[in-house]
């Protein structure tokens, strides 16, 4: 029986290390840690990059414990934290994620601390068939163009091994999603999204993040957010 729960990372770029932290997520999520357990192949791991969205992640926690739950889908949310004085590295954070989750996790969801799926419909369940990029640009409520990739991701283990995982290069605000999707396409990988939901870009998701309070990072300077050619450089580095 696998049970979901709650873990919750620190990353510190200076040397990479990881480590674990205490969080408390309140009653209503203690509630939601233990309710439900599933003897299933598959199990998620739900990786969250995070840092200084402490309002955002008590709003998600308990939301996705409880839509994942009544998917019946066996996960745990892993919360990577990037504590050091840095710009922010998404795609670091993830790929540190993906190694901490092995080998309990079988396939990764890559997700934002401030998107919160709202359509039951939308599946998280195990993307045998490849990646599925569950907030497509159809029904995501900001981004709308065809190449998007970002927001929410699932890839198997086995795949995302494949294209290296992310890119590393990327500091600051945006540009590692798209990254990502042209190494899954150079793999000759399909990236499938949902179809037939009855809901739109203004009622399948909703957006929570504190824009006036967190503005992006969206300063470009030097190469910084210029990607080595496709699968050199990646989640293999922390292997």
């Amino acid at each position: 029986m696998s049970q979901n729960k709650l873990e919750v990372y620190s990353e510190l770029h200076a040397n990479t290390q990881t480590a674990r932290k205490h969080f408390d997520p309140g009653d209503e999520l203690k509630k939601l840690r233990n309710i439900k357990t599933y003897n299933k192949t598959h199990k998620m791991a739900l990786l969250v990059p995070f840092r200084n969205c402490t309002n955002e992640l008590k709003e998600f926690a308990p939301h996705m414990m409880k839509f994942l739950n009544n998917q019946r889908i066996p996960h745990t949310i892993y919360v990577i934290n990037q504590v050091d004085d840095l710009r922010f590295n998404r795609a670091t954070l993830v790929n540190i994620g993906f190694i901490e989750s092995h080998p309990d996790c079988d396939y990764i969801a890559i997700h934002d601390v401030d998107l919160l799926p709202l359509n039951p419909k939308l599946n998280y369940s195990f993307p045998s068939e490849g990646p599925f990029h569950v907030s497509s640009p159809d029904l995501h409520p900001l981004y709308h163009y065809s190449e998007f990739t970002g927001g929410i991701l699932l890839m198997t283990r086995k795949h995302y091994e494949k294209v290296n995982g992310m890119s590393n290069k990327f500091w600051g605000w945006g540009s590692e999603d798209d990254e990502l999707a042209l190494r899954i396409l150079h793999f000759g990988f399909k990236i499938r999204r949902p179809l037939g939901l009855k809901t739109g870009v203004w009622n399948t998701f909703r957006h929570i993040h504190e824009t006036v309070r967190r503005p992006r990072d969206k300063i470009r300077f030097f190469h910084q957010n210029k990607a080595l050619p496709l699968n050199i450089d990646g989640v293999v580095m922390f292997v």
